[in-house]
């Protein structure tokens, strides 16, 4: 019934159902060989990478668009999320596949490759050997283009929106206006920031810090008490291209006494302790052949997994090709709140990788709690400096402000160990706040567990 509720992609391209139809998912959808895949293939390379880009054009901004329309489907037409985690899927071993081929070209001299931040997206970029770049120009990644010219659309539509409701108040004030005659009643601007001294530009960028925001859905409430940190490690940041590599978790009662247990749990960093943390779980994963034969570089210099012994030799499964994983994960979350820093990062990954998450979500089945407004709302250390000038939000900063790290170690990017340090930090906060009558407890607290869940409003 997708094809129903869904007629267009994220980019506003109407979508040819006939086409998703026809994709083999399992199989693949990439248009190369293993054969193809190493230097010296006699297959044409420059069109195995044009083809794969082409799929791949059409298939992620309709990913993309799944999720609006899944939570936006009010009569309940979609009554499986299965359909976009198998795009995802198949659109993972795509993008391998791409990469191989890239390397492919680099290894035969046809080109280097350099990495490119464009505004939003860091994208690779293709030089070609002899000079002549514009050959390439069909085969250059447009991952950036696409998400820019999204995001500006969004902008756009968001501006519109504010524009209407400065129509509407104007009609409602019958043309009342602010004292001398200043436009900022009506959102127009600050008619003197053209003109500004450093302290006033300061100033500014602390007050549209402090304004609310979507995140704040995610706040905890009076009430929270057991919970379960969550974090996860993945080979890249899109959960539409990239693997769940490493998920830890525990929970910790942020009022009430845990409950009474045996031996304390040993970390990884032999600094850590414990305390009021029980439950500690620790899983990883594998990736595909493919995957494997590249060197992800940064997440090995990050976490310390090197993705090339993540393969099927390691014996380790992938994620997405477990369900009793993602089953025994997904009941854990439906459990009690589910905390992570910057949950929306995990969010999307559940998405796209548990068997039923989507679907509990929108039933109104799991509560998300996320300690990155935490740390923006009701930490003053995290306001915006010259150092930060949009504010130190990162969980390395959090939990050193909030007692749970020590000044001298950082954040040791390995699920479980992150989610002790935030659970920690998290409840050091709580109980700050409520002796000085601030965050839950302050005028624009909210009763009950607090966090994002759907069917209820804050």
């Amino acid at each position: 019934m997708w094809s129903a509720t869904m007629p267009k992609d994220a980019d506003g391209r109407a979508i040819d159902w006939n086409w998703i139809r026809s994709l083999d998912l399992a199989v693949g959808v990439g248009r190369a060989s293993d054969d193809d895949l190493e230097p010296g293939a006699a297959s044409d390379l420059h069109d195995l990478i044009a083809r794969d880009y082409a799929v791949r054009d059409r298939l992620e901004p309709v990913i993309a668009q799944c999720s609006t329309a899944f939570m936006t489907d009010f009569d309940r037409i979609i009554s499986s999320y299965r359909l976009p985690r198998a795009l995802a899927y198949a659109n993972r071993r795509l993008n391998d596949e791409i990469a191989l081929l890239i390397e492919r070209g680099v290894a035969e001299g046809r080109w280097t490759v350099t990495e490119e931040r464009r505004r939003r997206t860091t994208v690779p970029v293709l030089h070609a050997t002899d000079g002549n770049d514009a050959a390439l120009a069909d085969i250059q990644d447009r991952s950036a283009d696409v998400a820019n010219a999204r995001a500006d659309r969004r902008g756009r539509q968001r501006e519109q929106e504010r524009a209407g409701r400065r129509d509407m108040l104007r009609a409602n004030l019958g043309g009342a206006t602010s004292q001398a005659g200043s436009a900022t009643l009506f959102g127009g601007g600050d008619p003197t920031r053209n003109d500004r001294s450093p302290r006033a530009d300061s100033e500014a960028r602390l007050r549209d810090y402090r304004r609310p925001d979507w995140r704040d859905a995610y706040l905890p409430g009076r009430d929270v008490d057991a919970v379960m940190g969550i974090d996860i490690e993945t080979t890249g940041i899109d959960p539409a291209r990239v693997y769940i590599i490493d998920v830890g978790f525990e929970f910790m009662n942020m009022a009430s006494d845990a409950p009474a247990q045996g031996n304390a749990y040993r970390y990884e960093q032999d600094y850590y302790e414990a305390g009021d943390a029980y439950g500690q779980s620790r899983l990883a994963f594998g990736v595909p052949a493919r995957a494997a034969r590249l060197d992800n570089k940064v997440i090995r210099d990050l976490t310390g997994i090197d993705v090339r012994e993540r393969g099927p030799a390691s014996g380790l499964r992938l994620f997405e090709e477990w369900p009793a994983a993602q089953q025994g994960l997904l009941r854990r979350l439906e459990a009690q709140p589910y905390v992570a820093h910057n949950a929306t990062f995990e969010h999307g990954f559940f998405m796209l990788n548990v068997a039923g998450y989507a679907e509990s979500y929108r039933a109104g089945n799991i509560t998300i709690i996320d300690t990155m407004p935490m740390s923006k709302r009701w930490d003053p250390g995290s306001e915006p400096d010259d150092e930060h000038p949009y504010g130190d939000n990162k969980l390395d900063s959090y939990a050193k402000r909030q007692g749970a790290l020590s000044a001298e170690h950082n954040e040791r990017h390995l699920g479980l160990e992150d989610a002790h340090i935030m659970l920690v930090a998290m409840k050091h906060h709580l109980r700050e706040l409520r002796a000085e009558g601030r965050g839950p407890w302050g005028s624009g607290g909210v009763g009950g567990v607090g966090g994002k869940r759907c069917g209820r409003r804050r």
